[in-house]
Parts: structure tokens; C-alpha cells; sequence
């Protein structure tokens, strides 16, 4: 696989606040990926130096091979970006938005009528195309900018919170567009988003941002045992004298990955719930087992735990 974009200690620092710090990421092509984190995490500004908008303070970022500060206008021709705040001119109608886009990428009046009649017709809005975009709804936007991205069929399209405002029917039927479009054109999307759920469904991978650090990074099947050391629950066991014997024992159980000790309690870090395991491995070893108590960790747990520790 190829990589489409790589940022290397991409830094940007404003008045003395560094709002992205020395961030290290390679996408490949054909990928979804999921900038993940809380409003003022540093991912606008990641996505705004990405396209050669505003100039690192240090560091480097490439889009294509193409470096986006230093040749902008080249990384531009490659990329399609859907900001939060879409733009249109809104007394024109929607095809001819298209159409405008298409002659400033310099595509063939031919080309142009296709494209347009095709990028419509897979965004849902056929019917629509003759319509003035200052009568669309939100969610209606949004999908003619993504239709506008398949327009110019860039091969990096970047989305930056493009469910804002959209009631859930239409946040759902927009990121199985997304979904769609990366597979049946082979298309590098980034997705910026601060919810989790959205950017779980349809994103390939994942990078978590808090204050500017990239705090987690990877697969999703990855992220449990990354971020818990091993396992997604904690069972506190509370003995009434705790044993070298009994911990080791614990420890063999499959599934089991760390043990710790807290005065007269264990916490068991373990992939599935081993209650009935671990108190065997008590009764066995003649431990008196006083109580138990499990807590199970989902990736939203996750997620919070790093906003906080952020």
C-alpha cells in the first residue's frame, strides 16, 4: 500500500499555545481515517496545514508526495476538503455549483455534464439539480459537497465534521455515502469528527487527538488492548489474605493479562469476564474469597479516559 499523506512532527504553535504538537501519521491509499477528538483538539488546524492553508510553525506534511506547504497549489489538485461550515453560492442551482467547480479544475465541457449528472445521482439528488442550493437543508449540503468532491475525483478527500447539524436518518445515509465512495473509488478519506459512534462505523482507522498530541493512533481491534493492557474488563477481588501462590495462580488463567495489588484486593485485567475462573483459582489455593466486583470498558471509555488524562 501506498502512503497518500504523511505528516512528520507537524507543529503548529499560535502566540505562545502550541495547538498541534509534533504529530507523526501516514495514511495510505484507499484508507478511511478518523481524526478523533473534542472541539479545540487540533484537528482543523492539522487539516488546514494538510491543504497548505496555514504554514506549520515546524515539521512537515505531504499530500500525494507533494509537500503542502511549499506546493499548495499541486496538493490542492489532488485533494477535495468539505469544511464544517460548507460553502455554495447559494442563488445558483445545484448543478451549476457542479458545473462551476468542474471549469475551475479545468475538466472538458463534455467531462463536465457527466460528471455533474453522475455525482448527483449518487448523492440522492437527481431531482434536485436545477433547485437553488439556498433552499436545501443542512443534510442536503452536505451531500452536494460531497458530490462536489466526486466532481473533481481527487485522490484525498478531506471532511472536517461534515454531520454537524444533520438530524441522526441523515448522519446515518451520509457516512454510508462516505463508506460507499471510499470502496467503489478506491478514494483516501480523512474524516474529522468529535463523535465516536460516527467515526467508529466507517473509518478503518483511528487517530485520537487531545490538546494537540496524537495520545492514540491504530486499528480498532487494536485500541482495547492498547489503551487497557490487554483486556476490556477489571475484576476487584477482595481476599482475606492474599498469597504469592493465589496471584501466580490467577495469572496462568487464559485470557487473564496483568495482576495487580491493592492492599487486600486484586485487580484482574482480563479480555472477557473470569469471574468463575478467578474464584476457582482462589478456593483451590485455600484463599477466602470476601467479594467480587467487575467493570467492563467499551471504546467510548476509552476515548474519555484519554480526553481527561489529556
Amino acid at each position: 500500500m501506498q502512503s497518500v499523506v504523511e505528516l512528520v512532527d507537524l507543529t503548529k504553535v499560535y502566540g505562545g499555545n502550541t495547538v498541534v504538537d509534533k504529530l507523526n501519521l501516514s495514511i495510505e491509499e484507499g484508507e478511511v481515517f478518523g481524526f478523533l477528538g473534542p472541539n479545540g483538539a487540533g484537528k482543523t488546524t492539522t487539516i488546514l496545514m494538510l491543504l497548505g492553508l496555514t504554514e506549520p510553525t515546524s515539521g512537515v506534511a505531504r499530500v500525494c508526495g507533494y509537500n503542502s506547504t511549499r506546493e499548495p497549489l499541486k496538493v490542492k489538485r489532488v485533494s477535495g476538503y468539505i469544511p464544517e461550515r460548507v460553502g455554495f453560492y447559494e442563488e445558483l442551482s445545484a448543478d451549476y455549483n457542479l458545473k462551476y467547480t468542474a471549469r475551475l479544475n479545468g475538466l472538458p465541457r463534455d467531462v463536465t455534464a457527466q460528471r455533474v449528472k453522475e455525482s448527483l445521482a449518487m448523492v440522492g439528488l437527481a431531482k434536485e439539480a436545477g433547485q437553488k442550493v439556498g433552499t436545501f437543508s443542512r443534510g442536503m449540503k452536505q451531500r452536494l459537497a460531497i458530490a462536489d468532491i466526486l466532481v473533481k475525483m481527487p485522490r484525498v478527500a478531506i471532511m472536517d465534521e461534515p454531520t454537524s447539524g444533520i438530524d441522526p436518518k441523515g448522519v446515518n445515509q451520509l457516512l454510508d455515502l462516505i463508506a460507499k465512495i471510499a470502496r467503489e473509488h478506491n478514494m483516501t478519506i480523512i474524516l474529522s469528527s468529535h463523535q465516536l459512534q460516527q467515526v467508529q462505523r466507517i473509518c478503518n482507522r483511528v487517530g485520537i487527538l487531545a490538546k494537540g498530541k496524537m495520545v492514540m493512533e491504530g486499528m480498532w481491534k487494536d485500541f482495547e488492548k492498547r489503551a487497557l493492557g490487554g483486556g476490556r474488563y477489571t475484576v476487584e477481588v477482595h481476599i482475606a489474605e492474599i498469597t504469592p501462590v493465589i496471584i501466580d495462580s490467577i495469572k496462568k488463567i487464559e485470557g487473564v493479562s496483568s495482576v495487580e495489588r491493592s492492599d487486600n484486593s486484586l485487580l484482574v485485567s482480563c479480555s472477557k469476564d473470569l469471574r468463575p475462573q478467578i474464584a476457582k483459582a482462589v478456593v483451590d489455593n485455600n484463599g477466602l474469597l470476601e467479594e467480587m466486583k467487575i467493570q467492563s470498558y467499551s471504546l467510548e471509555d476509552i476515548y474519555m479516559r484519554y480526553f481527561k488524562e489529556a
